[in-house]
């Protein structure tokens, strides 16, 4: 994948600014500046919206919920939407962007295909599940666990559990419930 484009979607450019500086380490990324929703448009492989815009404007961002993340104040009970940051905090933020970054460029790369059973163990690890869940489910050791996660992981050039899951959300390797 070459240049991943992300919209930052505020009126606000202070934080605009802040949101873009999170990226400014990042090779081939570009952040764009959207201060009215009411000119969102296709484009972008990334929105980041706070959760009041993206409410205010849920008939442009559910059909792109894939590739939102809504930052919001409170937890959200229900989301829909691959990637939500439950708090301002600046290392979840940019831990959120780099691994949506990170599982772009996986799905463009030319990539190993995972095995049935790396599939299985990276849809546990998705949903959650600790490795001694993952083993006693699919009947196999710890180390045999650890084996499969070591093999996903380099497979696909993704290391953390965050990752991971944007990874099989990204894929359809899990259901939304």
């Amino acid at each position: 994948m070459g240049n991943v484009n992300i919209a930052i979607v505020t009126p606000c450019t202070i934080t605009f600014l802040g949101l873009k500086s999170l990226l400014c380490d990042l090779p081939s990324v570009s952040a764009g500046h959207i201060a009215d929703a009411s000119s969102l448009a296709d484009g972008f492989d990334l929105y980041v919206v706070d959760a009041a815009l993206c409410l205010s404007h849920i008939d442009f961002f559910l059909p792109r919920r894939s590739k939102t993340l809504v930052i919001s104040a409170e937890p959200l009970s229900e989301s829909s939407f691959a990637f939500v940051c439950t708090k301002w905090d600046v290392e979840r933020i940019g831990e959120c962007l780099i691994d949506f970054v990170d599982a772009q460029r996986s799905a463009a790369a030319p990539q190993s295909e995972l095995s049935q059973r790396e599939i299985e163990v990276l849809t546990l690890v998705a949903s959650g599940k600790i490795n001694k869940e993952i083993a006693d489910a699919l009947q196999i050791s710890i180390n045999t666990v650890l084996t499969h996660r070591k093999n996903i992981s380099a497979k696909l050039g993704i290391k953390s559990v965050s990752g991971l899951s944007v990874y099989a959300m990204m894929n359809g390797y899990l259901l939304r419930s």
